[in-house]
């Protein structure tokens, strides 16, 4: 069942709006964050430090140690949303940080979802797991590391013909324009902000389409 912490469900706006959370970004139903550490020793005194809070709360992040930096994804697995479990790990990240002296750097944040346009989901979807290494997770696969993009599959109809994918680039709130106006100054095209601002559409210079994705809700 988990703590009571990981019963409380949160928002995505609620949790961008907790002052306490200024360092970091909900993208997708992860709260997610760099610490520029600047040296890999700085980095893995962080994450010795994290680790003890995680098996103190039994509850635990992804972490991804480079070598001058340190990559924190904050989400409940079981729930698949955020919860105040989450909250409460990111706060306590935060503490850590701001006692040894790493920023946080949150707004470069991204993840991906690969989306696939077939006829039947059911007939391949066993086919992309296996060729992929991935794990079904309730008709969509997910790499079993967390370190690759999410795909999902699409029924084809006459609009969308087999074999199109979809590219889902999902970026914090605060950014997305500003990376949609970077992706149209590099050359590309705004197709449709119709969606916006949970989604833009954009095309590169040859018409290959990409979303930029948020969590905040459409007009």
């Amino acid at each position: 069942m988990g703590s009571v912490l990981e019963q409380t469900a949160v928002s995505a706006e609620d949790a961008s709006a907790r002052t306490t959370l200024s360092g970091w970004r909900v993208v997708r139903h992860f709260l997610r964050t760099t610490l520029r550490t600047g040296a890999m020793p700085v980095g893995a005194r962080i994450v010795d430090r994290i680790v003890a809070v995680a098996e103190e709360m039994d509850h635990h992040p992804d972490l991804d140690l480079r070598y001058a930096s340190l990559h924190v994804l904050v989400t409940t697995h079981s729930r698949g949303t955020l919860t105040e479990a989450d909250i409460v790990l990111a706060e306590r990240i935060t503490e850590i940080a701001e006692e040894l002296g790493v920023p946080l750097d949150p707004r470069r944040v991204n993840d991906l979802e690969i989306g696939i346009t077939v006829a039947s989901p059911e007939r391949v979807r066993a086919f992309w797991a296996a060729v992929l290494g991935y794990e079904e997770d309730d008709g969509e696969l997910s790499d079993p590391h967390g370190r690759l993009p999410h795909v999902w599959f699409r029924r084809a109809s006459g609009e969308a013909p087999r074999g199109e994918l979809d590219l889902d680039v999902h970026v914090p709130h605060d950014v997305a324009e500003s990376r949609v106006q970077a992706a149209v100054d590099a050359g590309g095209r705004l197709v449709s902000d119709a969606e916006a601002p949970t989604r833009w559409v954009l095309a590169d210079p040859e018409g290959v389409e990409v979303r930029v994705c948020t969590w905040r809700e459409g007009h």
